[in-house]
């Protein structure tokens, strides 16, 4: 189970199935559309289907290489998911023909250029909950209230990691006990074990944080130095910064060392704190969040870490409770990188996995 900063106990009734109609999931685009270029933008709508799955039916369909076909981000498989790729403009007219039972296009408009991953602001999710007795309904409505109010840590979810023990391998392949000649494989183990390391500080950092929460000023100057704590207790964010912590201005912006003046800025979601996924030229904390982060920090030869928001703020969340059918409707809209499960997992402070 995920760490949380939230007291709540585990909301036990809903139950979760992921499929078309309780999981949908809608791609938010980066920026407008220039209406010239040579590329043809589709907003297509596509049910019980892989991204992968989608582009192999639309090159057979229309004749365009798979590779020609860009994408923002990989979708779900089990659900109806909304998103928008790229092809080539000289295939229009084949698009105009095309019609598949799992898929349909909503949108046609021209842009200048292919869409690449990350070319998304993020993502809008509907999420249906079943069997929700009114008690922990009540418990849904009060959790959401916080986590508009704080927001959520932005742990990788599960789906990250496989079912293979992913993690464990790419850390066998950085210690050279472990030879994976798929260049792509090799790369999603590694992205498996620096997720992994990032998920592990961040849970250390909230345990913390729970920590200073818990205990008075007297009590934690027997463990903690004085200048942390005199740095920590000033706070009114739940997640509490160190000296040192590398801030991001959010939802985007450059990073920055914190700085004791500056810390309500985390409370008025105008900056975020971030972690470290291990690898060559990435900037570590410093002090004492520094000593923290180094125990998670790899050396990863070929590659080059980076800094990952580790608190996001979820937006225009709506819960809507329908006690005749036991049924809660969530709403919610996360930045690309951030995963509905560990919304719901923060939610009802239990493990989902589908």
């Amino acid at each position: 189970m995920l760490a949380s900063v939230y007291n709540h106990s585990t909301i036990k009734s809903p139950i979760f199935n992921k499929n078309s109609e309780t999981f949908v999931v809608e791609e938010k685009q980066l920026y407008d559309w220039s209406n010239q270029g040579e590329w043809l933008i589709l907003k297509i709508r596509k049910k019980d289907l892989t991204t992968h799955d989608l582009l192999k039916i639309l090159s057979e369909r229309t004749g365009v290489k798979k590779k020609d076909i860009g994408y923002a981000g990989l979708k779900d498989k089990h659900g109806m998911t909304i998103q928008h790729i790229s092809l080539p403009k000289k295939f229009i007219s084949q698009i105009e023909k095309f019609s598949h039972p799992k898929i349909k296009i909503l949108e046609k408009h021209i842009h200048s250029n292919k869409l690449k991953i990350g070319h998304l602001k993020g993502n809008r999710f509907f999420i249906r909950l079943k069997k929700v007795n009114p008690t922990d309904a009540k418990k849904i409505n009060k959790v959401l209230k916080e986590i508009k109010k704080y927001g959520i840590p932005n742990y990788f979810g599960y789906q990250r990691f496989g079912r293979d023990n992913s993690a464990l391998q790419g850390k066998q392949i950085i210690e050279g006990d472990l030879v994976i000649r798929n260049r792509a494989i090799e790369k999603l183990l590694i992205n498996a074990y620096q997720s992994e390391l990032f998920n592990e500080w961040l849970t250390e950092r909230i345990n913390l944080s729970n920590i200073f929460n818990e205990f008075d000023e007297k009590e934690l100057l027997q463990k903690y130095p004085k200048d942390v704590v005199s740095f920590v207790k000033k706070q009114k964010h739940p997640f509490k910064l160190v000296p040192g912590d590398l801030m991001r201005h959010y939802p985007y912006g450059r990073d920055f060392e914190i700085e004791e003046n500056e810390v309500d800025r985390f409370y008025e979601k105008d900056i975020s704190p971030t972690g470290l996924l291990s690898g060559k030229r990435v900037k570590i904390a410093d002090k004492f969040a520094g000593e923290i982060e180094k125990k998670y920090y790899r050396i990863i030869p070929g590659r080059d870490g980076e800094r990952r928001y580790a608190w996001i703020f979820p937006e225009d969340i709506e819960g809507k409770y329908n006690e005749k059918e036991w049924q809660y409707n969530l709403n919610f809209f996360l930045p690309k990188g951030s995963y509905a499960t560990v919304f719901l997992e923060i939610l009802l402070k239990r493990e989902i996995q589908i």
